[in-house]
């Protein structure tokens, strides 16, 4: 898509800014209001120490935690600030073209058109599965989340595998892989010069006030991403909840929780479709896609009840009739069904 019709104001469009104080919030794919008690007390214990700079040691163990948490090596795991902090490095690939997958979250595609990398939008029509075909062949960056933002669907492993060729680096954005049972089809412990792996800790430990992520792939390639870097890119409180919840203990509760989102979001599914709203399924993230006959005028008629849903039509290849919903518990969804039964769908 020529860079003069892209509107890079909906490509940074984030679901906080509809999730306003006050607003029961569905807009925002964090789980929980703060991270669990056990987490901030291990964030408490540091905070005798911020007068000093992180040391070297502190990074190392928590890259050290991540590595084995995924079967790798401690070279193979950069740390980052968050997700969006390994978006923005991802010019320094220097594509000569890249290919983001869509619908899914937009700003990988905004770093890169912002830095001057030609882009490819490759688009999938519902149900929104992955058909490599689609890529062009001169692509030498893939970009694609799975699951994806926000048709919460899944990608097999097998069809990522054939997006790969060579000379061309392979970019999967797993933010929400964590939320799912197993982590079935995450590439993360994959081995590969030519795969990078994309993780995030702020969705399921309610940490984005805090940022923290990770790229897992070959030395050669996080090299190139952190070339340039400032110094101490991560503070302490960064690196420690990084090393806790990479932590075999943590990685159970993780999976636990998302036993407990899949159930949410089955029963949620079913609610929502009684209530008259078109569900896009299967679905396998902690969050769901909606379909309605007029979105934005849903949108704003629960924003009305105290309830907060994302638009969906900054997603490319969405439109206004779109919304996105995060999974939430009973006592949440009792709300949302009911401000929705009482639209004018």
């Amino acid at each position: 898509m020529p860079e003069d019709t892209v509107d890079h104001a909906l490509l940074r469009h984030h679901g906080d800014v509809d999730a306003m104080p006050g607003l029961l919030d569905f807009a925002v794919n964090v789980q929980g209001s703060a991270p669990p008690q056990w987490l901030r007390a291990r964030l408490a214990q540091r905070l005798d120490g911020l007068g000093r700079y992180p040391s070297a040691a502190e990074e190392a163990a928590a890259r050290a935690a991540v590595a084995a948490r995924h079967g790798r090596d401690p070279d193979e795991v950069l740390l980052l600030a968050g997700a969006a902090e390994g978006f923005a490095m991802l010019p320094k690939l220097a594509a000569r073209l890249a290919a983001v997958v869509h619908p899914s979250f937009t700003e990988p595609e905004l770093a890169l058109r912002t830095a001057g990398v030609p882009v490819h939008r490759v688009l999938l029509r519902p149900p929104y599965r992955l058909d490599p075909a689609l890529v062009p062949d001169a692509a030498d960056l893939v970009v694609l989340g799975n699951p994806t933002n926000p048709t919460s669907v899944l990608h097999p492993a097998a069809a990522i595998h054939a997006l790969r060729r060579p000379g061309r680096v392979v970019l999967v954005d797993e933010a929400f892989s964590d939320a799912i049972a197993g982590e079935p089809e995450s590439l993360a412990r994959l081995r590969a010069p030519d795969v990078l792996v994309l993780r995030s800790l702020t969705k399921t430990w309610a940490l984005a006030g805090l940022r923290c992520g990770y790229f897992l792939g070959a030395p050669e390639l996080l090299a190139r991403l952190e070339h340039g870097r400032a110094h101490w890119p991560l503070g302490s409180l960064q690196l420690e909840a990084i090393r806790a919840t990479a932590e075999p203990h943590a990685v159970a509760e993780a999976g636990q929780r998302a036993e407990t989102i899949a159930r949410d979001r089955n029963t949620m599914i079913e609610r929502l479709v009684a209530a008259g709203l078109d569900v896009h399924t299967p679905a396998h993230g902690p969050f769901l896609l909606l379909r309605a006959p007029d979105g934005e005028l849903l949108r704003k008629h629960l924003a009305d009840q105290g309830i907060a849903v994302r638009r969906a039509d900054t997603f490319p290849g969405l439109g206004p009739n779109y919304l996105r919903v995060a999974v939430r518990g009973a006592a949440e969804v009792d709300r949302l069904v009911a401000a929705i039964r009482t639209a004018a769908l």
